[in-house]
């Protein structure tokens, strides 16, 4: 599919400052929600995808790097990656469009 798009342009994943904090161990990063109080540990490709939404990546550029990344083909990890980010939208840790 190609990315989340908003009024015709391309939207860039930001992490949703201000709404969480974080704490990296050892090969994992735990992020607590602010508002809710969940926590969310991140390990492999989760914290691959964590790590790279920074406010310059789309969905597509995303799901390019983890693909080469880890050698798998970008249409065989798109429909993860999506679902990873409607999860991270859902709990509120992703910046609106």
């Amino acid at each position: 599919m190609g990315g989340f798009l908003y009024r015709g342009l391309l939207m860039m994943l930001a992490k949703a400052a201000g709404s969480y904090t974080e704490t990296a161990i050892d090969d994992e990063i735990v992020v607590m929600s602010l508002a809710s109080g969940d926590f969310f540990s991140l390990t492999g490709s989760a914290r691959a995808i964590w790590l790279r939404i920074d406010g310059t990546t789309d969905r597509d550029g995303l799901v390019a790097d983890l693909a080469a990344e880890y050698g798998l083909a970008e249409d065989a990890i798109g429909a993860d990656v999506d679902e990873f980010i409607a999860q991270l939208r859902g709990a509120g840790l992703l910046a609106a469009g």
